[in-house]
């Protein structure tokens, strides 16, 4: 009897159907939206031929300064200096490794003129933003100290241009490098 009553009372927790169709259904889901959204797969294999900078969509930069890095390195487009000139140069202050003098030098010049033209105190950063120009075929280290030394220089507000193609952006192609 006591065996009854017990079955009796546990016979509402008893599983007698289990509907798997939204268990389904959210699995489902989750593998679309994983495979939909992911594109990693697709910016990843670009390494062989590497000519990456081209933009097809955003908004042109503004260009009240630029420094342009190709044969030579201009700002504002005064030469200043070769770029293999700027890659050997080294630096002059041990706390500060990736400073290019020569370009440090101008780039300071520049900002000291636009501090005063806007009134600014020699101590604040720049709000002016400097445009950078650089070759396909520019090495990043040497991307990286000239960043440095601008940002040594006063401007925090940095921009790196590339050139924005027309029409429909074929991702393969984008991601393969070609044209």
């Amino acid at each position: 009897m006591r065996a009854a009553r017990r079955a009796a009372q546990f016979a509402k927790f008893r599983i007698t159907e289990l509907n798997l169709v939204p268990l389904v259904d959210t699995l489902v889901s989750i593998v679309f939206f994983a495979l939909t959204t992911a594109t990693v797969g697709e910016l990843s294999p670009v390494v062989p031929g590497v000519r990456l900078p081209e933009a097809h969509v955003g908004a042109a930069a503004l260009q009240q300064l630029t420094l342009g890095v190709g044969p030579q390195v201009t700002l504002g487009g005064r030469p200043i200096m070769s770029t293999l000139d700027a890659a050997r140069a080294p630096s002059n202050d041990a706390s500060q490794p990736l400073l290019i003098p020569p370009l440090y030098a101008a780039m300071r010049v520049a900002a000291d003129s636009i501090r005063q033209a806007n009134k600014v105190a020699a101590d604040q950063p720049l709000d002016v933003p400097l445009a950078i120009q650089g070759d396909k075929s520019m090495r990043y280290d040497l991307l990286a100290r000239m960043m440095q030394t601008a940002r040594l220089a006063g401007f925090r507000n940095l921009s790196l241009q590339v050139s924005k193609q027309e029409g429909p952006v074929d991702s393969t192609a984008a991601a393969t490098g070609a044209r």
